[in-house]
């Protein structure tokens, strides 16, 4: 079985609180980016993770799709995997690659193997493996809350937008975009913002690791800038960086940017 774990943005970002259990509560909305990696799962003598593409660290052991299908052999009589995951998606980039993987392992072994479990069920695993994984699963647009595993579903349309993504090839870790950001509560109600006409949204949607991230990292707000010049109607970093997006309703395609040639850059329509 072949998937292609897709990437996600994210329509504003507030940091808005610290919770007794160490993480921190959010607001978000998240959307669908189709720049996807691609992800083989078949049934096999023997389990085995095999990697390609961008070099992802640590051991395949250690890998969320492995540990996806350790999770659901944990509850079910799964026989032995063979998983190949090509990583296309940046990783560091706060575009949710590495969780997307991991949702989509579960959904392709529960296809595979005819679990039958509902989206659900299947969400409540998708947490256990990261706090936006259990998002993957609908892939739908969400109001995401909490930690960023609770969703209410919104009313946003965004097929036919042209979108740039760029990414400096500048690695962020989650801990340190999160231990440099600062919880406050929201100056915008995100979803009332994004009710209205995108040419509004540059000035009621933010993402607060922006302000935390750009002193230290000059390259986000540069890109940022960038994006406005070259037309776009909304830009902003995504998740907790180091990806910065543009939107640009009504073109076909966004305008080609120079870019230095060690970024990835994707160009598309959601």
């Amino acid at each position: 079985m072949l998937v292609f774990p897709n990437a996600k943005l994210n329509l504003g970002l507030y940091i808005t609180g610290l919770r007794p259990d160490g993480f921190r509560n959010l607001e978000s909305v998240f959307v669908p980016l189709p720049w996807s990696d691609a992800l083989e799962v078949l049934p096999a003598t023997s389990g085995s993770l095999s990697l390609t593409g961008i070099p992802i660290p640590g051991e395949p052991s250690t890998n969320l799709c492995w540990r996806a299908y350790e999770l659901l052999r944990a509850d079910f009589d799964l026989p032995p995997v063979q998983m190949h995951l090509h990583k296309v998606v940046p990783i560091g980039a706060g575009l949710g690659g590495g969780s997307a993987d991991a949702a989509f392992a579960l959904r392709a072994l529960n296809d595979l193997f005819d679990l039958n479990l509902p989206p659900e069920t299947l969400e409540g695993y998708a947490r256990r493996l990261g706090s936006d994984c259990a998002f993957f699963i609908q892939n739908t647009p969400v109001f995401a809350h909490e930690k960023g595993d609770a969703f209410t579903p919104i009313t946003l349309n965004l097929t036919g937008t042209a979108c740039k993504v760029i990414y400096p090839n500048l690695h962020i870790s989650t801990a340190e975009a999160y231990a440099r950001v600062v919880p406050r509560p929201p100056r915008h109600d995100l979803r009332a913002s994004l009710a209205q006409p995108m040419k509004a949204w540059r000035d009621t949607v933010s993402n607060n690791f922006e302000d935390a991230l750009t002193p230290h990292y000059p390259v986000l707000g540069e890109l940022k800038g960038a994006l406005y010049a070259a037309g776009a109607v909304y830009a902003s970093l995504s998740g907790s960086g180091s990806a910065v997006y543009g939107l640009f309703p009504g073109q076909e395609m966004p305008p080609s940017l120079p870019a230095a040639t060690d970024y990835l850059v994707w160009s598309g329509v959601l």
